[in-house]
C-alpha cells in the first residue's frame, strides 16, 4: 500500500469516527392564515384561541374595521378586520372564515381571517427579515417573511397592529 493511499484510509477512518453534533435550533410557533388572497402569520404565543364559528353581533356607530363583538364563555371580545389597516381588498366570503383571539399592544381582541391555513413550528432561521421594498404602511407591522408550502408568508407583529388600532388608525 502506498503512503498516499494509507493517508487517505487513515483520514477516512478519522472522519468516520467524528461525532455528529446536533444543534437544536429554536422553533417558532406560527398561526398561518389567508387574508385577501395572501398568506400571513402571527406568532403562536400571541394567539390564545382559534374560533371556527362564532356569532358576531354588530355594534352601531363603530368604525367599519370593527365587525362587532362576540361572547367567548361569558367574556365579550371585539372582532376586528385587518383589511383596512393592511390595505387589502375586503373578502366577500364568510364561509370557512375564522376568528383568532389575540393579545398584543395592551389589547385583546378577535381578528377575522378568511381561512386558517395551519399552525406550525418553524425553525427560527427560516424567518427572513422583511424586504426593503415593503410598502411604507406595512413596515411597522411586518416582522419577517418565510416560504411555506411554496408560498410566501408575511409574519405580522400583533403589538403595533393592536396599538395602532387602539389609537384609532384601524
Amino acid at each position: 500500500m502506498s503512503e498516499a493511499t494509507l493517508d487517505q484510509v487513515l483520514t477516512q477512518r478519522r472522519e468516520a469516527r467524528k461525532e455528529i453534533v446536533n444543534v437544536d435550533e429554536r422553533a417558532i410557533k406560527l398561526v398561518i392564515f389567508e387574508l385577501g388572497g395572501d398568506w400571513f402569520a402571527f406568532h403562536g404565543e400571541r394567539i390564545r384561541e382559534i374560533l371556527a364559528q362564532a356569532d358576531v353581533f354588530f355594534v352601531p356607530g363603530c368604525p367599519s374595521s370593527l365587525e362587532g363583538v362576540i361572547n367567548v364563555r361569558g367574556d365579550i371580545e371585539s372582532v376586528v378586520r385587518l383589511h383596512d389597516l393592511l390595505r387589502l381588498p375586503e373578502s366577500s366570503a364568510r364561509r370557512g372564515s375564522s376568528i383568532l383571539l389575540g393579545r398584543g399592544g395592551g389589547m385583546s381582541s378577535g381578528i377575522r381571517v378568511d381561512v386558517v391555513v395551519d399552525v406550525v413550528d418553524v425553525p427560527e432561521s427560516s424567518i427572513q427579515p422583511p424586504p426593503s421594498a415593503l410598502p411604507e404602511h406595512l413596515r411597522t407591522y411586518v416582522s419577517g417573511v418565510l416560504q411555506f408550502q411554496g408560498r410566501p408568508v408575511t409574519v405580522l407583529d400583533l403589538d403595533p397592529i393592536f396599538a395602532d388600532y387602539a389609537r384609532g388608525l384601524g
